[in-house]
């Protein structure tokens, strides 16, 4: 039997009361019919065709019971009969079945039944059940395959619309702080990978660059040889990484884990004052890259004198025989004394594993500290609700010094036994497409930009492997999710993430929908969102110019953000770290806003609006649809647009739009826009000014629209100082 950890007694009530909860099974049943007082005081609320499963309709036989049809029932009469039961004494819980859904869904209650339970117009006591299991690959989960349950009984709701809202975001918030109690998130890195790298040491890192290939045991030793020598050399506690993805970059890192240093992975396309900055707000005195590498980027400011680390030398200064020791110290030392050798959990939970530095698009680079307990927490939230087979292949192309690209290409594959298919670069398209069909990689993460420019160069058959497309960093448009579809049956798969959430905070998965033996579903895509919000991540909307303002979950609003994966603030810079706390929460700077189902839906960055005459316009809506409209030249791969806010004497601000695909007639293009757009339904109001064209829509190394760079680029155009 699962153990049951209740909270929230407090909260019971002494007057009969409507529970909700977000979903019940055959344990939490009789454990809160006991909190309630016992049989004779409890009425269950059961839909006829949302039924429960076998064993809650067995526990419910000889118990007060109101049944009704979701789709016949009348909202008013079914509230009499609740009363009713209220009346006689009784609290009213109610019973969610189990609807068709993907795995790791904070609920089992779909949208239309929220609505119903919302217009009922009783006020409800919300009552959350997790399911959780102290393992590292799926923490969280909606199925039986438990090991212990949180029943929390939640704050009661005050009278007034959107209860459903209302309950969802209480929902979250509680399925936020369980999810924080998990003793797996106290674990170490170091513990973690190399367990994972011994228990899955036959699965192989292949490196796209010249098709050799490594086991997890070899890759281990290396580490181990490397880390050893890595505590000789860099006494302080930070060591900078100047490398791409690949063995080299992959070693590296874990070698840092395991000798206790924390790895700062270095964006090697920075400007020097970047770089500079970066170095300063870090501590960094060493640094790692490789000779090679090194040379293929001359224009870097590279550190001088004994500050590199040389990977090559250092590993060929080792020697072949100890490293060969260190393989089979790897592979088959008990792991006690593996333990006892590195000091595996000397660092873990709230202590810093690693170091990055947001992109700097539109500013100076700020440091995200990444707590063990941060990271660990992000894969368990993703392994929750995402599903791939033991051995699957990864495509790991996304620089480490992308969040996305430590996360999830670097530290979560040697833990869960995934395949690692390493390249250098995103923007190698031909390459990459070559790479994920020779070696069938089950999961491909990029930007939509860069996915663009794969689709061009794939055939019919180059992504049949691929279980997960994931894309994100910009809006995915609609036309390059039409053309994956109609030319390679590939559904791409909107998500979102922050650097300072570790990075992901949700995405689309696989299409749920209704059967003739369950019309009910809880959706796992929805195209334009980016999916269900993971699992132990909590929702909270305010207006966007006032924080003070609360805005229910389905009002677009700022963003804030709630859980074990977010970070506590960037190093060394109180003053920001002021405006964007609060009791906990952490304000995202990005728009957008939760439907019922959980799913939630971006509105663009609030630095992304202008104010054209008094009106907030989002920059991304404009930029999208003139993307979707302009003529794209033959083989052209990258953005075409950008949407750029400049002074406005008479309205305060205006939009101009960047334009590598326009280069003469600009007065006939910018009116055929405006024509398209007002068309489209857009104010005329939000078309742009005019038109400037550009070279080429300036992006980061990560895809991602660099918003400094088009901005200035607008700037110098219209002589604005």
């Amino acid at each position: 039997m699962a153990k049951v950890r209740i909270t929230g007694l407090e909260n019971l009530q002494t007057a009969p009361s409507l529970y909700l909860p977000n979903r019940v099974d055959a344990v939490v049943l009789p454990e809160l019919e006991r909190l309630l007082g016992g049989i004779d005081n409890v009425a269950y609320m059961v839909e006829e065709v949302l039924a429960p499963e076998e064993d809650v309709k067995r526990f419910l036989k000889k118990r007060h019971v109101v049944s009704f049809n979701f789709r016949k029932a009348n909202v008013k009469s079914l509230r009499e009969q609740l009363l009713n039961q209220m009346a006689e004494g009784r609290d009213v819980v109610f019973v969610p079945g189990r609807p068709n859904s993907i795995m790791g869904c904070t609920s089992d209650v779909p949208m239309p039944f929220m609505m119903q339970l919302a217009a009922l117009h009783i006020s409800p006591v919300p009552v959350f059940v997790g399911h959780y299991r102290e393992n590292i690959l799926r923490a969280f989960t909606s199925d039986k395959t438990y090991e212990w349950i949180a029943l929390s009984i939640l704050p009661k709701l005050s009278p007034g619309p959107l209860t459903g809202e209302r309950v969802l975001e209480a929902w979250m918030e509680a399925s936020a702080t369980e999810y924080e109690r998990n003793p797996i998130l106290d674990f170490s890195l170091a513990r973690l990978l190399v367990e994972g790298m011994r228990r899955n040491g036959k699965v192989e890192v292949i490196d796209g660059l010249d098709g050799s290939s490594l086991p997890f045991y070899k890759v281990l030793g290396v580490s181990m040889a490397l880390s050893r020598e890595l505590k000789k050399m860099v006494t302080e506690p930070r060591l900078g990484i100047i490398l791409p993805p690949g063995k080299g970059g992959l070693i590296a890192n874990y070698a840092c884990i395991l000798a206790g240093i924390v790895p700062v992975n270095i964006n090697y396309t920075s400007s020097e004052p970047a770089f500079k900055s970066i170095v300063r707000q870090s501590g960094l005195k060493h640094f790692i890259s490789a000779r090679a590498f090194m040379s293929k980027l001359p224009q870097f400011p590279w550190p001088q004198g004994d500050a590199i680390i040389h990977l090559d030398k250092t590993l060929k200064g080792i020697g072949m025989p100890k490293i060969a020791g260190w393989v089979a110290f790897a592979r088959f030392a008990p792991m006690s004394v593996v333990s006892m050798t590195f000091n595996l959990d000397a660092r873990k939970g709230d202590d810093e594993a690693a170091l990055l530095f947001t992109s700097g698009s539109s500013g100076e680079p700020k440091g995200v500290a990444f707590t063990h307990r941060m990271v660990i927490a992000n894969m368990t939230q993703i392994l929750s609700k995402a599903s791939l087979a033991p051995g699957s292949k990864f495509l790991c192309s996304l620089p480490i010094f992308h969040s996305f690209g430590l996360t999830i290409s670097t530290l979560l594959p040697p833990i869960y036994g995934f395949g690692m298919v390493t390249y250098p670069s995103p923007l190698e398209a031909k390459k990459l497409n070559e790479l994920i069909e020779q070696h069938k990689c089950a999961l491909v993460v990029t930007t939509p930009t860069f996915a663009r420019s794969m689709l061009r160069r794939a055939g019919a058959h180059t992504y049949d492997s691929v279980q997960l497309f994931v894309v994100g960093a910009e809006k995915l448009q609609t036309t390059v999710a039409e053309e994956f579809k109609e030319k390679c049956n590939v559904t791409l798969l909107e998500g979102y993430g922050l650097t300072e959430t570790a990075p992901v905070c949700g995405v689309n998965l696989q299409e749920t929908g209704s059967t003739p033996q369950q019309p009910y579903f809880v959706p796992g895509y929805k195209f334009g969102s980016i999916g269900q919000v993971l699992p132990g991540l909590a929702v909270r909307i305010t207006d966007p110019d006032d924080d003070n303002v609360r805005l229910t979950l389905n009002e677009q609003g700022m963003i804030w953000l709630k859980g074990a994966n977010v970070f506590k603030g960037y190093i060394g810079r109180d003053d920001l770290n002021e405006g964007i706390f609060r009791d906990g929460w952490f304000k995202t700077g990005d728009l957008g806003k939760v439907d019922l189902n959980g799913i939630l839906t971006l509105g663009g960055r609030r630095s992304r609006f202008s104010k054209v005459g008094g009106e907030m316009v989002p920059h991304e809506v404009v930029e999208n649809a003139i993307e979707d409209f302009v003529p794209h030249p033959e083989g052209f791969t990258g953005r075409a647009v950008a949407v750029v806010g400049v002074p406005d004497a008479q309205k305060g601000e205006a939009l101009v739009l960047l334009s590598c695909v326009h280069t003469s007639q600009l007065t006939q293009a910018l009116d055929e826009i405006r024509s398209h757009l007002v068309e489209q339904g857009l104010p005329r109001l939000w078309c742009p000014r005019e038109i400037i064209p550009v070279e080429t829509i300036p992006a980061l190394p990560t895809g991602k629209m660099d918003l400094r760079g088009c901005q200035m680029l607008a700037n110098e155009a219209l002589g604005i100082h």
